[in-house]
């Protein structure tokens, strides 16, 4: 269920999603899948549930929250989600499809449950920042949101663009970018 649940939500928008194309996919019937969960939206908040869950699996595993330097923090965080991409492929367009849903029905609780999920754990990343690695009077917080948008940018135009997510290309051009960052604000040693 789970899985055909990936699948359908990550080729649709949340209201083109029919219950039934999942049941098919999931070989039960759809009223099995209502026995499960009482309704699409339900469903949907809990494939995001299970898509975080993994996520941060994955980041805990591959040490990304460990107090490390910003960007091999990032490059951890970056290996990490490439072997999700890799594993579930399905669900790494499912989070991005949900993450910029805008149907009202779910994008509030996505959005609500992101900032609840991530940004604790940006913050407390932003607070073990070292100002003397960085350029003199940076503002960490501004370089930090500047770099999340940047690489939000990024997924939204491979999303733009059909959404396919290749893992090489994307490890290549997230490389370029972190050493473009490393090179323009860390400080010269």
């Amino acid at each position: 269920m789970i899985n055909a649940g990936f699948e359908v939500f990550s080729r649709n928008s949340y209201r083109k999603s029919p219950m039934q194309e999942i049941a098919d996919r999931a070989g039960i019937s759809k009223s099995l899948l209502f026995h499960y969960f009482h309704n699409k939206k339900e469903l949907y908040l809990f494939l995001w549930d299970e898509a975080c869950r993994i996520t941060m699996e994955y980041l805990e595993r591959y040490g990304c929250y460990e107090p490390v330097e910003l960007f091999e923090m990032m490059e951890k965080g970056m290996r990490a989600k490439i072997m999700v991409m890799k594993r579930y492929p399905n669900m790494t367009t499912f989070v991005v499809k949900a993450f910029y849903e805008t149907d009202p029905a779910v994008s509030r609780e996505i959005q609500e449950s992101y900032r609840q999920k991530f940004d604790g754990k940006a913050l407390n990343a932003l607070s073990r920042l070292d100002p003397g690695d960085f350029v003199e009077g940076l503002d960490l917080a501004m370089m930090y949101r500047e770099m999340y948008l940047a690489s939000a940018g990024y997924v939204w135009e491979v999303f733009q663009q059909g959404g396919v997510f290749d893992a090489e290309k994307l490890e290549r051009d997230f490389s370029e970018m972190v050493e473009f960052w490393k090179a323009i604000y860390l400080r010269k040693k």
